[in-house]
């Protein structure tokens, strides 16, 4: 009888062959996922910085060509750039707006041994050189006729160069909008 308790209580004491087993295959499948989310972690945080750079890439090409003393020719171009270690392949097309001496410039922006057609950033940006003249708020577009442009109307209503329907010669003129420039009243003696 003793033999038998003997061994009865050690068969209780430890874990059996097949009880080890299942509990590595249940501690193998959680280390999996735990390396597989940390993989996935490091893969997206890799394309995450490979995507701002691209991005900073593409930005500098437009204020490279925004800071031009000329419009940009309406075309296609591209070349390659070294930014972070890295060699970068940007894509510029340059559209004409409807408004002449507006452009519209679109880059894109990839890793140089990607794929032609693929793009990691892309920008747009607009090249102008209509410029308000000192002290006014009309600009001069040349183009289409749009708002401030020959044939517009100004921002009382009225066609350009003449006061709206409403206003009467004697009436003072609304108060300024916030942010509005205000030429200065040629009666008033400076100070």
């Amino acid at each position: 009888m003793r033999a038998e308790r003997h061994s009865h209580a050690d068969r209780s004491r430890g874990f059996t062959l097949i009880e080890v087993v299942v509990a590595l295959i249940v501690v193998s499948l959680g280390m999996l996922a735990v390396i597989e989310t940390v993989g996935g972690t490091a893969r997206n945080s890799s394309y995450l910085r490979d995507k701002t750079i691209a991005h900073w890439v593409a930005m500098n090409k437009l204020t490279e060509v925004r800071l031009l003393p000329n419009a940009p020719a309406i075309d296609k171009s591209s070349d390659e750039v070294e930014m972070a270690g890295r060699d970068w392949r940007w894509t510029m097309e340059v559209k004409q707006t409807q408004v002449d001496s507006i452009r519209r410039i679109d880059i894109s922006v990839r890793p140089s041994e990607a794929p032609e057609k693929s793009s990691m950033a892309s920008v747009s940006g607009f090249y102008g050189t209509a410029v308000a003249p000192a002290a006014t708020t009309i600009v001069q577009w040349k183009g289409n006729g749009g708002q401030g442009g020959p044939g517009g109307r100004n921002k009382r209503g009225g066609q350009n160069g003449e006061e709206d329907g409403g206003g009467r010669p004697n009436e003072p003129p609304p108060p300024p909008e916030p942010g509005e420039v205000v030429p200065p009243d040629p009666e008033e003696p400076e100070q």
